[in-house]
């Protein structure tokens, strides 16, 4: 047992009139110890429910932040450090009732020149919805094969990178047994939609369902200095704009006084509103994906066009949403977006065979 580790334990879980917040520092060696399994499994549980009962601070979740980029994997700056990479902070426990369009989203974004990094693991608790990596996989693209240096040149070569958790951050990964044990999300569910596997300059993008939330989200960022950021009050908590309601998103703007504006968008003012795309199954999920990218006329090529020109116009490619959703169908419906994932995919594969083709020549010197 921890003795260290107990006393923050007991500040943060002595109950409604007694416990106490914890410092930058204090909420980084609690985020550390539990990283490295320095305390118990007993401890580890306790302090996640404590904490989610409590409610974390900015400063928590901060501190907590400090310890994940600390341990975690950090991918380098690009050789061009004009470019702004943008971080999709999506919930790793994934969708359960709605189609996603992120990896559309990515595919488009990469294709015009602007580097997207994702991150995430497999079907974690407590929604065990559909995990990012199955998407790819069904695409042909499987980051789950790639070391961190591998993933690495993808993203300089192709603008495309996903960081794996259980191989390329396995500390964050070992505390998922623990969200099936409580039954509840821990804060660090909250804090992995802001947390930057990308060492350079970046454009932090996340999801949120309650509005406290995006709060808590701004005044992190403030504490950390992240200035450039956009805040989607999305489909299920993720990134992906609705179409059956207005979008209501943040985004940060510096010159102003606050820092950040508010942005009421309306899909139906530009042709776009309907229902959403109800997600039935994984396997099916991937036929309209393959048919979106065919180009075909379809209710989820509808959710990819009005993502797609929201975040075209949002990294500064069109100079207004209209032209974005414009460029976005055309890159859709032309063909663009397909072949991206085809070379992305091939760039991949050579990546793996390459590797495999190393091994087996020092597998043979070392024979001889």
């Amino acid at each position: 047992m921890s003795n260290q580790f107990r006393e923050l334990l007991k500040k943060v879980g002595s109950g409604k009139h007694t416990k106490k917040d914890l410092t930058r520092s204090e909420a980084a060696t609690a985020a550390r110890m539990m990283l490295l399994q320095e305390a118990t499994p007993a401890q580890i549980g306790a302090f996640m429910i404590a904490h989610r009962i409590k409610r974390p601070t900015v400063t928590e979740l901060v501190g907590m932040l400090d310890a994940y980029d600390q341990l975690g994997p950090k991918l380098q700056p690009l050789p061009d450090a004009s470019k702004t990479v943008i971080v999709f902070g999506i919930p790793y426990d994934g969708r359960t009732r709605t189609a996603p369009v992120a990896v559309i989203t990515a595919l488009l974004i990469a294709s015009v020149g602007v580097p997207v990094v994702m991150h995430g693991g497999d079907s974690m608790p407590t929604k065990y919805g559909v995990p990012l990596i199955e998407l790819w996989q069904g695409l042909g693209l499987d980051f789950s094969q790639l070391s961190l240096v591998q993933v690495q040149q993808l993203l300089a070569q192709t603008g495309l990178g996903f960081v794996y958790i259980p191989k390329h951050f396995p500390q964050a990964n070992g505390l998922v047994p623990y969200r099936s044990q409580i039954g509840k999300r821990p804060p660090a569910a909250t804090l992995e939609l802001i947390w930057s596997p990308y060492g350079g300059n970046s454009h932090l993008v996340a999801g949120y369902v309650h509005p406290p939330t995006e709060v808590l989200f701004r005044e992190a960022f403030k504490l950390r200095d992240q200035t450039n950021y956009t805040l989607v009050k999305g489909l299920e908590g993720s990134c992906d704009l609705p179409r059956h309601r207005t979008a209501i998103i943040m985004v940060s703007k510096p010159e102003t006084p606050g820092g950040f504006e508010c942005l009421k968008l309306h899909p139906r003012d530009y042709g776009l509103a309907g229902e959403e795309v109800p997600l039935e199954s994984t396997k099916l999920l991937l036929r309209e994906i393959e048919t979106l990218l065919e180009g075909k006329p379809s209710e989820l090529i509808k959710s990819a066009i009005w993502n797609g020109g929201f975040y075209l116009w949002r990294c500064g490619i069109c100079s207004d949403l209209s032209t974005g959703l414009s460029k976005a169908e055309v890159m859709l419906t032309s063909g663009e977006v397909a072949q991206k994932l085809i070379d992305i995919c091939s760039l991949a594969k050579s990546l793996v065979s390459q590797e495999i083709k190393q091994k087996n020549s020092n597998i043979t010197i070392a024979d001889c």
